[in-house]
């Protein structure tokens, strides 16, 4: 064997068997990842076809995002209950079978609940693979395997957008969903193989008092999000009751977790300094990752009339800056990982400042160069936090803390997502209300000669027209200021990678 493969940490060092669990988990990662971004490319289609405001259609993704969040924390306890094999085989099954309801849904009720489902069977997909590498590969192999494990969570979503948009374009958006069937049935036959050595099953008590107490807080806070615009925030009685419910279920998940003997989380991993600083970073990533694939793709098509497969490609950019980054990140994470996780974050904050800044005219290299330098801050990022995170952790608390890792990167990303919802929505009514102020017969600009005729303010085509065009730029306004929200989010987060204490060798 060459000096190189036998280097700690060498890719040579691998054995045949590490490998093919490597294969399982990026194949289970990949559809995982697929449906992210295919979900959020065929919104502007699913919306027209099930005649839902913009609004009612986040609820496609945010619910999809809370079903994840929930049922993340189950991760643990359902590994240890049905085996690693058992519990990857049939999590995967249940998410290629939502996927194929998500496509023949025909109404936006039905879509919602095939998304909750493919959230909820999905849920255990990125952190038990975590947790499978961590416990089969060796302390020194941590690194190599978690960038190698990020390739084929980067492969989902550069692949989603391409192949989806090509399918949206030859058939419509529900053959987007379709396509995720037969790679799901090729994972299935992979887990089996891959997993056979590992169905030992562990009968541990399962704390439903904690479990249903943050499931009720969680839902309540992503609902006082989703709809106190539409009803008014505390105005109405149905969100004052969701804020009553959402206090009371925290408060007792919190007394309950401090005094039960074998609680759904255990507090103690928030004893350890790098988890739980791991952990704030976490839901800053939650935040950063999913919102800009959220917002790019119904901005492009609404704004500047983008076909599908045009969005796909320039949303794939960010997944070649993901790649980009897998260059540098093993070595990064060796010498310098606290410097490598303000870096990912600074360049992610320099990203959306560069979103924040564009304009109606933006250009398509504008909008590939931002996603791409935001794809490459993540990837950056993300190996290094999750090393760090878990370097100090026993290796008996891996699994669940994979789990309690997880669910606050998907909480943080359906929170944020509903916030920049929320900012997209009000600051396009204010504006639109404040340019309209200036739409009156006594506008002397209004009477240049030069002003384009189909804006005419003596018929009504004109004025539907010049009504169209100041929603338009008050719609811009919007997505700028959520995009100025995902900037300072993340520059706010660039301290926290000081605080963390490389462990020793």
């Amino acid at each position: 064997m060459t000096d190189a493969a036998a280097a700690p940490g060498g890719i040579f060092s691998i054995s045949g068997r590490q490998w093919l669990i490597l294969l399982m988990v990026q194949l289970a990662n990949m559809l995982f990842g697929m449906t992210i971004t295919l979900a959020n490319l065929v919104l502007p289609e699913v919306r027209g076809t099930l005649s839902a405001t913009q609004d009612e259609i986040s609820w496609v993704i945010t619910l999809n995002l809370v079903a994840t969040a929930v049922a993340t924390p189950m991760t643990g306890w359902l590994s240890a209950r049905l085996g690693w094999r058992s519990l990857m085989f049939s999590t995967v099954l249940g998410f290629t079978l939502a996927s194929f309801l998500c496509g023949i849904a025909n109404s936006l009720e039905m879509l919602i609940l095939a998304r909750v489902a493919q959230g909820a069977f999905g849920a255990p997909i990125m952190p038990l693979g975590q947790a499978v590498l961590l416990g089969t590969f060796p302390r020194h192999l941590h690194a190599t395997a978690l960038v190698m494990w990020g390739v084929g969570a980067v492969f989902g979503p550069v692949l989603g957008p391409i192949l989806g948009s090509i399918a949206t374009e030859a058939y419509d958006w529900r053959a987007a969903f379709f396509m995720i069937v037969p790679p799901g049935i090729a994972t299935l036959a992979c887990i089996w193989f891959a997993l056979a050595e590992h169905t030992e099953r562990r009968r541990i008590a399962f704390d439903w008092t904690g479990f249903l107490a943050l499931s009720i807080a969680l839902v309540a806070v992503q609902l006082i999000c989703d709809r106190g615009q539409r009803l008014d925030w505390f105005d109405s009685a149905e969100i004052t009751l969701y804020a009553l419910f959402g206090a009371i279920a925290f408060w007792v998940f919190c007394v309950h977790c401090l005094t039960a003997r074998h609680p759904f989380l255990n507090p103690r991993l928030l004893l350890d300094r790098n988890f739980s600083i791991g952990l704030a970073l976490a839901f800053v990533m939650g935040m950063l990752s999913f919102t800009s694939l959220s917002l790019f793709p119904t901005l492009l098509h609404d704004l500047r009339g983008y076909p599908s497969d045009a969005i796909g490609l320039l949303i794939a950019a960010r997944g070649m800056g993901n790649w980009a980054a897998f260059l540098v990140i093993v070595p990064l994470t060796r010498v310098a990982p606290r410097s490598a996780i303000a870096a990912g974050m600074a360049l992610q904050a320099v990203s959306a400042f560069w979103m924040a800044g564009f304009d109606i005219n933006m250009t398509e290299a504008e909008i590939f160069w931002s996603n791409m330098l935001q794809g490459f801050g993540q990837s950056i990022t993300f190996t290094p936090m999750t090393v760090m995170a878990f370097s100090t952790l026993p290796k008996h608390q891996v699994a669940e803390g994979s789990a309690v890792f997880t669910l606050m990167r998907n909480f943080g990303s359906s929170l944020f997502i509903s916030i920049c919802v929320l900012v997209l929505i009000r600051s396009t009514s204010m504006n639109y209300a404040r340019l309209t102020e200036h739409i009156t017969p006594f506008n002397e600009t209004l009477l240049f000669p030069g002003l384009p005729a189909q804006w005419n303010l003596e018929t009504t085509t004109g004025l539907l027209r010049l009504s169209a065009e100041l929603h338009r730029q008050a719609a811009m306004i919007g997505y700028i200021n959520a995009f100025g929200l995902m900037a300072l989010a993340a520059a706010a987060a660039v301290p926290l990678a000081a605080l963390l204490k490389r462990p020793s060798a």
